[in-house]
Parts: C-alpha cells; structure tokens; sequence
C-alpha cells in the first residue's frame, strides 16, 4: 500500500463535529494543509459549513466566509475580484461546497464563473445526497439509491458534472477520493498553480447517509474508485483526459452490498448498474488513450 506523503501544517484544528469516521474531514486536512496559509475560503451552506464552524470557534485556520447556499461560486469570484483590487492576486480563494450546492442549487453560480473563467480553487465534496438535511437525493445521488426523498429508489441516474464543466472549456476539473490522498493532494496544488476556474470533485461515503459503517469510509471510497464506479481522472482545457487510476479490477456489486442505500436492488437492477459504469469507464479510457 501507498505510504500517505503529507504534513500537517496546523491549517485545520480538531475539535470538529463531522461524523465520528467522516472522510471529508480528512480530506478537509488534506486540502487546506496543501493549500497553506495565504488562502480565504467560501463555505455555502453544507456539511462542509458545519464542520468549519463560526466565529470564533473555527476549525479552520484561514478566513472563512459563510455564503448562501445558491451563491457559493459567485460569492468566491466576489472575495478573489476583491484580493485582486487590494494588491493580493496570489491568495487562493477556495470555495468548499457539497453537491447539493454545486450539482443543483448553486449550478447556475458555479457555471456563470466558469464561463467567465474566474480565478478560483473549487472544491465539491460530494456525497451524493442532501446529508445534513435528512438525506434527500441530489442530483449527484445515483440511479436506484435510497433516499430520504426516494425510498423506493432514485428513477434517474447521477448527472455527469464532471464532464458538464469540462464542456466550459475551463483550465482543470479533475475526480479525488479520499481514498487516495496522494492523488487528491497532488491535484490540489497543481490547480492551485493554474490561473482561472479550477474544480476537483471528491467523493465522500457518507456514513449515515450511505448506511455504512463507522469505520469503513475509506474502504468504500476505494471500493468506488477500484470498480469503476468513480474513476480518478483529469481533464485540462476540457479536452485533455489523463486517467490517474487506469485499471478496473473491482466488483461494481460488492461495492452495491456494503451499502444500506442499494440493498432493495435485485439481479437485473445490479447488472444495469454494471453496464452503466462499463461504459462510462471505458469512454472516459478512450477519451484518456488507456
């Protein structure tokens, strides 16, 4: 097993109140400590906001502002216009945003800045539902989950924001997994070094949410990436794929069995599922030259 290459810097304190075993904060650690000091973050409404906290009990050693849950990406392109203006070009504005705020509620923010290719370090921390407002879908939530909305099963499948970013031709967008921190840490400074919108989606088993055990957010992340079901990849200028990952060596139905959320499914629903990540995985290979 890889050996995890990181130091801490002392950019985020314990103390927090994610989950007991919640990932994302792990990768928050991982994130901000690569980022550094010389950094402001935007923080719509999310688990995210909840774990960060309020003045003055911060778990976050840089400025945080609190934007609403519709404006995250419009409020970061405010805050870095504003650092601009002030002679500060080079402190790194980091939006941490859930897929509710970036798949749905704040898409119309997030695709207007990319448009205009603002100068921004977008981070979405996806757990493919609304968690801390009961488990609702998302549309990040994928096909056949169940969900506080859904409890038969969500009809439709995850939108694919991936590539609907790369569609704006923006400098980086890239997946992570807290599964592999190396990767996730090594994507974050290179796109902290690239001028304009930036966005890096990581995947976060969400423990109640998901219906997975305390202990075992890393293993099912890895489980994700392994099966195909998450590809870790890398598109640049929108056009340029890179594969960070390039085997598919795990079972998508495994993956499926651990989790609370999928386990109505029935024979023929699993191997729907399965085809659906084969070809997703196999066009984002080809895409990539794999």
């Amino acid at each position: 097993m890889e050996q995890i290459n990181y130091t801490d810097e002392g950019q985020f304190f314990s103390g927090h109140v994610a989950c007991a075993g919640c990932v994302e904060a792990v990768s928050l650690r991982v994130i901000l400590n690569t980022v550094g000091p010389d950094a402001v973050a935007v923080v719509p409404p999310s688990c995210t906001a909840v774990i960060c906290g309020g003045y003055p009990f911060s778990s976050v050693k840089i400025p945080v502002y609190h934007t609403t849950l519709e404006s995250g990406a419009a409020s970061a392109t405010g805050v870095k216009r504003a650092l601009v203006k002030k002679g500060k070009p080079d402190t790194t504005v980091l939006c941490l945003a859930g897929d509710g705020g970036t798949y749905d509620i704040g898409l119309q923010a997030l695709s207007s800045a990319a448009e205009r290719n603002e100068d921004i370090l977008y981070i979405c921390f996806d757990n493919e539902g609304y968690m801390n407002t009961g488990g609702q879908k998302s549309s990040s939530t994928p096909v056949n989950a169940v969900t506080g909305s859904t409890p038969a099963g969500k009809s439709t499948k995850k939108k694919n924001m991936i590539e609907i970013l790369a569609a704006h031709r923006i400098p980086y967008v890239a997946t992570a997994s807290p599964s592999d921190l190396n990767d996730m840490a090594a994507k974050v400074k290179k796109a902290q070094g690239m001028k304009g919108t930036k966005v890096i989606i990581i995947l976060i088993p969400c423990l109640p949410g998901w219906g997975v055990a305390d202990n075992s957010a890393v293993k099912i992340a890895r489980m994700a990436v392994e099966s195909g079901v998450f590809p870790l990849f890398e598109i640049e200028g929108g056009l340029d794929y890179t594969m960070n990952y390039s085997s598919k060596n795990g079972s998508v139905k495994e993956y499926l069995s651990v989790q609370k959320r999928f386990r109505h499914l029935n024979e023929d629903q699993i191997s729907s599922i399965e085809n659906d990540v084969d070809e997703d995985w196999q066009r984002i290979a080809d895409k990539a030259g794999v």
